[in-house]
């Protein structure tokens, strides 16, 4: 499959490279001519409706340089599955029944098996074009696929939550996805909160799938002032008297639909940090560009909505508040979200600059703020940038708000959300500090005994053993790497839609567990689920380096670096993208890489590794020696015939034999 429409426009090539084609418009033509199949459109419908107000021949003409455009990535003749093919009025892009989602969605449909309707779900990342700004001419145009489509993923999640029987199924697992991918979007949607019921209530967590009821209730009354359908009713009644048997209790016949208020008051709706993106302010009196503004809060409100630790308000709430003079904490309390995203677009002639502000709600402090700046020429790329930059500067700001927010709770109260938080701290605060990771792993371990399906504290205490490996640590090895890895295959399977959860659950899974492929596939997961996590790109460039694929290594430990450039785990990245470059053969680039890791981490024993290996390969071995010495006085016991012990499981020999050769030529004791 090369070409995603569900959850936003993604192309790739035969050799799967990302195509990018030169404008804007030029995507959206091609994605207009995927959706429309071998039918096609007429050209003279194209050109008006993609280039209006151009008049006939100029907008012919840009019709003709688009077409070009495409044809230049995905050239016609061969054995070529993906083409444009037409005559003088007609235009269509011809396509391989499995080479666009939408094609292997309505198939998968179809067929209508459990396993065909699981496979569907996966697919459903989203409306069609979802995060794409789309001019209103052609809201029109784009309009009847985007509800065609949404309402086939409605009949989908009630199908598919009716269909198992079975708890832990991969099925149970798409469906959930894709229920929470569709409130994500709207959390009105009945059929998906009916879904996460009969889950929940599938794994005998009735209190669950009743708060569930309370939440679709909830949500119901504040944005469209209604009760739920007599369907979602019935069936929180049925879980309510088998709740009631399965205690032993007696209770009166409750006809739910007539008597709703039998149920307790609703709990609240979400223990995560919650989020809501306000409208940009349009501060240049330019209504062109409005749509500019929009399409930036849409692209952030989408993009913060990956992160399974945040819950996000849905852009059609929070555009209730455009063109109005808001009060945060009014915005707060009505929204129900600690935490606003506000901003302003500002253009001056071909100049645009863009503002953004991360506010708490409960005390009005500003806790981020950020300016970016560029030009009209490439206003979608910027667009696109500006986006992913204020993801990657504000979440980290809310988990760092949260965590103070859970240290000011007293002991007695705390849940499992607040044991993990805390658990955060302390693991954020050092690498090197032995009583504090343990602390740490005490803490993330308190938040399982008191919720046994966090899947990412699981992930996090998994992540202790590396850290306790990593520094020659494990007192009884064989132990504490069968617990490390039970910890983190359990969170990936709780985890298996969650970003967090695979990239830190994938890691240990390679660097305790040995199994690289499986690591590889976790980490390959996590990015794909949400490309914005700069922890999942930063883990990425170590398991990209181990695979020896030092470039891809370097590219996403850089990228990581760009989302979050404060990052408490900026270290690990710069490790690991001095450990691509020594791979790659660059020894002067790994040494200083490894020392920028040191600044920010000084006692770092990876980071002293993989420098004294960088300038015994570099020729600078009086300077690895000096390296070797300090990194013996923290590790003691390190030696050659121990080294496995601590290495990154290479997958080539050849990337393995050089860092131990290198760590001999730099004094590392037999």
């Amino acid at each position: 499959m090369r070409i995603r429409l569900l959850g936003g426009l993604e192309v790739t090539s035969r050799e799967h490279r990302q195509i990018r084609f030169t404008t804007r418009k030029t995507s959206l033509l091609f994605a207009a001519l995927a959706l429309a199949g071998r039918r096609g459109h007429r050209r003279e419908l194209l050109s008006e409706a993609f280039w209006p107000g151009r008049g006939s021949e100029q907008s012919r003409n840009s019709l003709r340089q688009a077409l070009v455009d495409i044809r230049r990535s995905f050239p016609s003749g061969g054995d070529a599955a993906v083409y444009i093919d037409g005559d003088q009025e007609t235009v269509a892009l011809i396509t391989g029944p499995d080479e666009t989602d939408i094609s292997i969605f309505d198939r998968k449909l179809e067929a209508g098996r459990t396993a065909d309707l699981a496979f569907a779900a996966d697919l459903y990342r989203g409306e069609v074009l979802a995060g794409e700004a789309i001019p209103d001419g052609l809201d029109e145009w784009f309009g009847p696929y985007r509800s065609t489509y949404q309402r086939k993923a409605l009949q989908l999640v009630e199908r598919l939550s009716l269909a198992f029987s079975e708890p832990g199924s991969a099925e149970e697992s798409a469906c959930e996805g894709l229920a929470e991918r569709l409130l994500a979007v709207d959390p009105t949607v009945e059929a998906a909160h009916r879904a996460l019921m009969r889950i929940h209530a599938l794994r005998g967590h009735e209190n669950a799938a009743l708060r569930q009821f309370e939440a679709c209730r909830a949500f119901l009354k504040k944005h469209l002032q209604a009760e739920p359908e007599a369907e979602t009713f019935s069936l929180a009644a049925s879980l309510q008297t088998r709740q009631g048997s399965e205690h032993q209790r007696t209770a009166p016949s409750l006809d739910v639909a007539l008597q709703p208020q039998v149920f307790p008051a609703p709990a609240k709706h979400h223990d995560r940090p919650s989020v809501a993106v306000l409208p940009f302010q349009n501060l240049s009196g330019d209504a062109e560009q409005e749509y500019f503004a929009d399409g930036i809060v849409e692209d952030i409100t989408i993009a913060l909505a990956q992160f399974r630790h945040l819950y996000v308000i849905a852009r059609n709430s929070s555009f209730t508040y455009k063109g109005q003079a808001v009060d945060i904490k009014q915005v707060g309390r009505e929204l129900d979200v600690r935490y606003v995203v506000e901003g302003s677009v500002r253009r001056t002639g071909d100049r645009l600059r863009i503002a953004g502000q991360l506010i708490d709600t409960s005390t009005g402090t500003h806790l981020w703020a950020d300016r970016f700046d560029g030009t009209l020429a490439n206003v979608f790329d910027l667009q696109d940038q500006v986006a992913s930059s204020i993801v990657g500067a504000i979440t980290p700001k809310v988990e760092e708000a949260e965590i103070e927010r859970a240290k000011r709770k007293p002991t007695e109260s705390l849940d499992a959300y607040d044991y993990y938080l805390r658990g955060l701290a302390a693991f954020d605060r050092t690498i090197t500090n032995r009583s504090v990771i343990d602390e740490a792993l005490r803490l993330f371990m308190k938040a399982i005994e008191r919720d046994p399906e966090f899947a990412i504290a699981h992930a996090r205490a998994a992540r202790c053993y590396a850290t306790r490996k990593s520094n020659g640590w494990m007192l009884n090895p064989a132990e504490e790497t069968a617990e490390a890895t039970r910890l983190a295959r359990r969170a990936v399977e709780l985890g298996w839609d969650d970003a967090v959860a695979l990239t830190y659950g994938g890691y240990v899974i390679g660097y305790v567990g040995g199994d690289l492929d499986d690591s590889a596939a976790c980490i390959d997961r996590a990015v794909f689920l949400n490309p914005n996590l700069a922890a999942a790109l930063g883990v990425s460039s170590w398991v990209k380096a181990c695979l020896g694929e030092p470039d891809k290594a370097v590219e996403h430990a850089a990228l990581a670096m760009r989302l979050s450039p404060l990052d408490p785990r900026l270290f690990a990245w710069q490790f690991n993208t001095g450990l691509a470059h020594f791979c790659a053969g660059h020894y002067d680039d790994a040494a200083a890489w490894a020392g920028k890791s040191l600044r920010h981490q000084p006692n770092y024993p990876s980071a002293m590794r993989v420098m004294a290996a960088g300038q015994a390969m570099a020729g600078r071995l009086a300077q690895a020696g000096e390296t070797i010495t300090r990194l013996c006085l923290m590790d003691p016991a390190l030696r050659l015939s121990n080294l496995a012990d601590v290495l990154p499981p290479f997958r080539r020999p050849d990337d393995r034999n050089r860092y131990i050769e290198a760590l001999r030529m730099a004094g590392l004791p037999e």
